[in-house]
């Protein structure tokens, strides 16, 4: 474990004490992986059991200022039960591997648990189809990219699919009528068959398709494209297709060379890939924490990385605060519950008030990247829930980011 004593040596935040100890059992069977006792190891440790392609930073790293501040003690509105709980409970209660909260840029505050370091990629499950909807838009500000297009302009394996007559607009905002189940405790649910076909569980079922590429042109549609919000994993993945398909370059190389790169990561992340090299960038990007507020400060700063480089068009930025027309009535319609009613999902990143400048992008098991453009804060935190999903870690860590916001604002 590192504390912030350790990570930034004038820092005197928060109480190293709380950190959990970590189980590194070595590398887990393929059924387990996503289970205790193997979880905490695995999600650090993606690419030493799996496949993985690399998203290589480049030489230019931009600073992130260590200006450390006491968040410790800051009080934490409860979600629902009325009990009293501080910053650094919620962080201790909540599974956290490693949290880190920025202003205008500067370092407020970080930690790391379970043996991770500032160096450490950390499995970001759906945190990853952020980056990729970003990367996306910036090939639609390069004009590489129509959004309007249909998807199987740049993807032809998929006509005959679900997706016929879905465009990358559908994709962008979760809205095609593709049939997929996001049951994650299902095990016949498509986002598990989805795991089955890339590699990541044990094939159950032999008319499992082999390939990623293979799964998505297996699904049919159930309603209109257009229609309500419905979360769906596999909307990302055709989103990676279309990008190669636009580009002719892997989507990993081009998240590379344009978002990573250009943003100044300080260390190099990478992203599971199925038998045929295809990236799984729904959930399966794994990213130092430090960059991850980083590329939640291009959303704070319309667009521009810290030391002032274009990275993000600034109406792709804009459009995403904005949202669609009717982008809250489609997220009002969803099948399931969202825990944000009067809030939509635009361009990949969830907006939990209505009214507000809060932008999150959320990962199953405990990740999330919290931008709060009003309060000038970025804050990030990777985790490994024992679950799934958790409604109520969730609220308590959006609350806690929230009060954060507040008071260092």
């Amino acid at each position: 474990m590192i504390s912030e004593a350790e990570a930034h040596p004038d820092f005197t935040g928060v109480d190293p004490s709380l950190a959990q100890s970590a189980v590194a059992p070595g590398p887990p069977p393929l059924d387990a992986w996503q289970r205790a006792p193997y979880l905490e190891w695995s999600m650090q440790h993606i690419a030493d059991f799996l496949p993985v392609h690399p998203i290589s930073r480049g030489e230019r790293v931009t600073p992130m200022p260590s200006v450390p501040a006491d968040l410790a003690l800051i009080p934490v509105a409860p979600p629902w039960e009325q009990r009293s709980a501080s910053f650094e409970d919620v962080m201790a209660m909540t599974h956290t591997d490693g949290w880190i909260v920025s202003r205008d840029g500067a370092i407020m505050g970080e930690s790391y648990a379970n043996t991770m370091l500032p160096g450490t990629t950390h499995l970001l499950m759906s945190v990853s189809k952020s980056l990729t909807t970003t990367t996306a838009g910036i090939l639609i500000g390069d004009g590489v990219l129509d959004p309007d297009a249909p998807v199987t302009a740049y993807v032809p394996a998929l006509v005959g699919s679900g997706y016929d007559g879905a465009t990358v607009r559908h994709l962008l905002d979760m809205r095609t009528g593709v049939r997929f189940s996001e049951d994650y405790l299902d095990a016949d649910a498509e986002v598990r068959l989805l795991e089955q076909a890339i590699g990541w569980a044990p094939r159950r079922r032999d008319d499992v398709p082999g390939t990623l590429l293979e799964l998505l042109a297996s699904l049919g549609a159930e309603h209109e494209h257009g229609g309500r919000f419905e979360y769906k994993s596999c909307e990302t993945d055709a989103l990676a297709f279309v990008i190669e398909g636009a580009t002719g370059i892997h989507a990993a190389d081009v998240m590379s060379r344009r978002l990573w790169q250009e943003m100044g990561a300080e260390f190099g992340a990478h992203v599971g890939i199925d038998s045929v090299g295809a990236g799984m960038f729904d959930g399966g990007v794994s990213a130092a924490l430090r960059d991850l507020a980083r590329f939640g400060l291009l959303y704070l700063r319309d667009g521009a990385a810290l030391d002032g480089r274009q990275v993000l068009p600034f109406a792709w930025v804009a459009d995403t605060f904005a949202g669609g027309a009717d982008s809250r009535i489609a997220f009002a319609n969803a099948p399931e519950p969202t825990l944000m009613p009067g809030g939509m999902y635009r361009n990949g990143f969830w907006f939990p008030y209505e009214g507000s400048e809060v932008m999150l992008a959320l990962g199953i098991h405990g990740q999330m990247i919290y931008v709060n453009r009003s309060a000038g804060v970025v804050a990030a935190k990777l985790s490994s829930w024992p679950t799934p999903q958790d409604g109520e870690k969730l609220l308590w860590t959006l609350r806690a980011f929230d009060a954060v916001a507040r008071a260092i604002a």
